[in-house]
């Protein structure tokens, strides 16, 4: 039987993610088998050869638009038929879209309310819709340290991200003390495509490290997981600030 330290069938959501390739990539090497799902049908497939050259003992592709509400639970179904139920699954897509255009243009700020929390959330309702009680799943969401405060900066990526923290804290009590186990991940800046146009400085981390600390948070049965490590504390010093001290903060 499979453990969550060594899945045997794996479900990636947004497979295309610097991020998700970095965690496919160590648990390629547990023999897992992977669905990989995203956009680019060319890309997925460069990954899924990457994978079985790195031990996987196989890895489809599914291209899907992810962010298609009125889809999402049959093709859950079907990716659920396709697999087997899996071992674990990581959502990792998302797009951090832009603050003054959201602010200025609804159909872009509902979009990116869709993509980053509305999507993400019925994709996992589906994907535990009518699971057998005893099939052991780690579910794996790559939130956003964003999530912890809403900010001028970004707060409707933010608020995007802070509904998926709330969406799996519930999820994580429901579940307690069952064969699912929610985990929740939230990097801080990491050197992506999606972050191109921001200036690189020292809390930026490598999509490997991230990928590295979704496994070790996995095996070690956590269920928040900051990566890297020093976002814990500098989330818990913003999360505290007074009002007072925080509004006058640029950031």
């Amino acid at each position: 039987m499979s453990t969550p330290t060594t899945p045997s069938r794996i479900l990636v959501l947004g497979a295309g993610s610097a991020m998700a390739q970095a965690y496919a990539r160590r648990r390629a090497a547990t023999g897992a088998a992977f669905l990989l799902v995203g956009q680019n049908a060319a890309r997925l497939s460069a990954i899924a050869d990457d994978l079985r050259a790195g031990g996987a003992r196989a890895a489809d592709i599914a291209t899907l638009d992810l962010a298609d509400l009125a889809g999402i639970e049959a093709e859950a179904a079907a990716l659920r038929r396709r697999l087997g139920e899996p071992d674990e699954v990581l959502i990792a897509y998302g797009g951090l879209g832009d603050q003054a255009t959201s602010e200025r243009d609804l159909g872009a700020a509902r979009n990116a309310l869709e993509v980053n929390f509305v999507s993400v959330a019925l994709w996992m309702l589906a994907l535990l819709k009518d699971r057998p009680a005893a099939a052991p799943l780690a579910l794996i969401t790559i939130g956003s340290v964003a999530g912890d405060r809403g900010r001028a900066s970004n707060f409707v990526y933010g608020a995007a991200k802070g509904g998926v923290d709330r969406f799996l804290e519930g999820l994580a009590q429901k579940y307690a003390g069952t064969p699912v186990r929610i985990v929740t991940v939230k990097p801080g800046f990491v050197d992506t495509p999606m972050t191109d146009a921001i200036a690189k400085g020292p809390l930026f981390a490598s999509p490997d490290a991230v990928g590295a600390d979704i496994v070790r948070a996995v095996e070690k049965r956590r269920r928040t997981v900051y990566t890297p490590w020093f976002w814990g504390p500098i989330m818990t010093i913003i999360r505290h600030l007074p009002w007072f001290v925080f509004k006058r903060l640029k950031i």
